[in-house]
């Protein structure tokens, strides 16, 4: 089992090394199987300089057969494991926390 603390792995590297490298496919050729997509922007996802939006996701998922969810949710773990780096817990309301929350 992973450790809690540890940092998600980004959904850049496992476009690249659980579906590109494996199938042999160049970022450019799957870049032009996509509708719309350019061999940069798949290259600034490898490189975790753009995020997994939701309409990259559906493709994503049409081209790889998996689900949008699952880019998302890979994305979304990412970008919350760096938010609570740097958050300063907040108590909970008194008025909760007086009714057990």
């Amino acid at each position: 089992m992973l450790p809690k603390n540890r940092q998600p792995t980004h959904p850049g590297e496992i476009l690249l090394e659980e579906f590109l490298k494996p199938f042999k496919l160049s970022q450019e050729q799957f870049a032009r199987h996509l509708n719309g997509s350019t061999q940069p922007k798949i290259s600034e996802i490898i490189n975790k300089k753009r995020r997994i939006t939701e309409a990259i996701a559906l493709d994503f998922a049409d081209a790889l057969g998996t689900s949008p969810e699952f880019w998302l949710n890979l994305q979304n773990r990412y970008d919350l494991w760096f938010a609570r780096q740097n958050h300063e817990k907040i108590p909970i309301l008194p008025e909760l926390k007086a009714m057990g929350y």
